[in-house]
């Protein structure tokens, strides 16, 4: 004898597809578990299966490009305001602005997010790094067009890769290696040494990309110990802080001269006819870095990472509409170089990812964005329990 159990399974979703199974004539040993009353009851039963993520690339792709735009609007404002104001000052409002939105937010979060940490020794380490680095960039702006400087930069992302592989001992295969040394041809060819037109104020941001990549390092220490937001803040609020004794000192040390006056220790061009001005520079950085953390955390990395260097085309053409800045052939052949590059290790990093192999340390390397690398108990808590 058999008993006839019918088991609906309504709504359950699987990739998108509502199945509906029936099972029937199951044998008699079934009854033994229930007993004779219960030879014509029901079982209603309810299974629950994952249902597929919606994939937000394509938020991830926007919200990287808008922040990538407002960096290129806030670099923009940086070499305007730079004509007639010191760099400290400008600097110094940027973390103020940062820390009246940031720290109150922290705080209405709540845990994990944290004012107090035990690894404040390395957000203040990055901080430095931060704070001496991108003083050297915004130097080199009166000097050099706004692509040029841009584009030095953004060797960044390969310096990062070598100090990992050194230092992290992270592997990287013959394909990284080839886009790596194709990189770097191009940031030589960009910087153009040994030519009567080489300017040695084009080392400065060559500086300031070494020690972006050095904070890099300390990010992946951080890992996921402290969130994006802490690590932002400390770093923008700190730097700000610390740019003072820095300006300072150089004027203390060095003769300046006329050629220098965005690096002159002067408060006198500070009006509050500037503050309105100034709030916006702040709020474009932060809203821009708060943007990028967005993207990096709803979308895969290896498919977001190479719309980051949509800033270096934005930052010429903005750069010649604006201030009439024609790029040299040298310039645009080396950013062509670092874009090709910088794409080509984000898609081995796609790749690799999709093969469960370790990330490497690139990340985010949009100019004054103190991006922060997540650990990999973060990206794949599955292998590292």
């Amino acid at each position: 004898m058999e008993v006839s159990i019918v088991r609906y399974l309504q709504s359950i979703t699987s990739f998108g597809r509502t199945l509906k199974f029936e099972y029937k004539q199951l044998p008699r040993l079934a009854l033994n578990r229930f007993g004779p009353g219960d030879q014509g009851a029901k079982l209603s039963t309810v299974i629950t299966t994952p249902v597929a993520p919606v994939s937000r690339t394509p938020q991830g792709i926007a919200a990287i490009m808008l922040g990538m735009t407002l960096f290129v609007f806030q670099d923009a404002m940086m070499k305007s305001l730079l004509g007639d104001f010191p760099i400290w000052p400008l600097l110094l409002v940027r973390a103020v602005i940062c820390s009246l939105v940031m720290v109150p937010l922290i705080l209405y979060l709540g845990p994990p997010h944290r004012i107090l940490t035990p690894l404040w020794k390395l957000h203040v380490t990055r901080a430095l790094l931060f704070a001496f680095g991108f003083s050297l960039y915004y130097a080199a702006f009166p000097f050099m067009t706004l692509a040029a400087v841009t584009t030095i930069f953004f060797a960044a992302p390969l310096i990062t890769a070598v100090l990992a592989t050194v230092f992290l001992k992270e592997r990287i295969g013959i394909h990284r290696i080839s886009a790596l040394v194709f990189g770097f041809v191009g940031v030589i060819i960009a910087m153009k040494p040994g030519s009567d037109s080489f300017q040695w104020v084009s080392v400065l941001p060559l500086i300031c990309a070494c020690s972006y990549a050095t904070s890099q390092m300390l990010a992946r220490r951080i890992g996921d110990r402290d969130t994006a937001i802490v690590a932002g803040a400390y770093t923008i609020i700190l730097a700000g802080l610390i740019v003072l004794p820095i300006g300072w000192l150089m004027n203390e040390l060095f003769d300046i001269g006329k050629h220098g006056v965005h690096l002159s220790w002067s408060w006198d061009a500070f009006t509050f006819d500037i503050l309105p001005w100034l709030i916006v520079l702040g709020a474009l950085g932060m809203v821009g870095w708060t943007l990028l953390s967005r993207a990096y955390q709803i979308a895969d990395v290896g498919a977001v990472a190479p719309f980051e260097y949509a800033y270096l085309p934005m930052a010429t053409m903005l750069g010649y509409f604006a201030f009439d800045e024609v790029p040299t052939w040298n310039t645009l052949a080396g950013m062509a170089m670092i874009i090709v590059s910088g794409i080509y290790i984000a898609f081995r990093e796609f790749v690799n990812a999709r093969h469960s192999i370790k990330p490497t340390t690139e990340a985010s390397f949009a100019p004054g964005n103190p991006g922060i690398v997540p650990d990999v108990q973060e990206i794949n808590p599955a292998e590292n329990p």
